[in-house]
């Protein structure tokens, strides 16, 4: 006795391929835009972790990143600190927070006396308009910080962390 079936024949290609479909717009559906980027909050979390609640200064910290930019693949990013960089006085590190990237917390540079000056440039990606910090810990203890926003046309970082 042969039982009758409601569904149609599929090959096991098909069904396969169905399945993969099913499987990228359930993806695409929990992996948002809202979800993947960072929020304010996870910067300010990405600060406080650095500063460890120590009291933030905004001054001494100089950032350049260009006010509109066509794609966030390759930002240009300045950061100067003014400090005398003596063996008494100097910048201990630069760290580099986005809020809009799915990591907040882009680079850190560790810098010594010997290093000159306060001054680093580099490109990063921007994964969408956003406000970028710049935090100068110093030799003493004490940070600064700095911030420029900018606004990208062509988001970077959207692929999967």
């Amino acid at each position: 006795m042969k039982i009758p079936t409601l569904l149609p024949k599929m090959t096991r290609r098909t069904w396969l391929s169905r399945m993969q479909r099913l499987g990228v717009f359930t993806l695409g559906a929990c992996l948002s835009p809202a979800i993947i980027f960072a929020k304010k909050e996870d910067a300010a979390a990405a600060i406080q972790k650095i500063t460890g609640g120590a009291k933030v200064e905004n001054q001494r910290v100089t950032l350049v990143i260009p006010p509109l930019v066509e794609n966030g693949n390759l930002v240009v990013l300045k950061v100067s600190v003014e400090s005398p960089m003596t063996a008494n006085d100097y910048v201990k590190a630069i760290h580099v927070i986005a809020e809009g990237n799915p990591l907040p917390n882009i680079f850190t540079a560790y810098l010594t006396p010997r290093s000159g000056t306060a001054t680093i440039t580099t490109r990063v990606r921007l994964a969408d308009s956003q406000r970028v910090w710049a935090i100068a810990q110093m030799s003493n203890g004490s940070f600064y910080q700095g911030y420029a926003e900018t606004l990208v046309t062509l988001s970077a970082c959207t692929e999967l962390v």
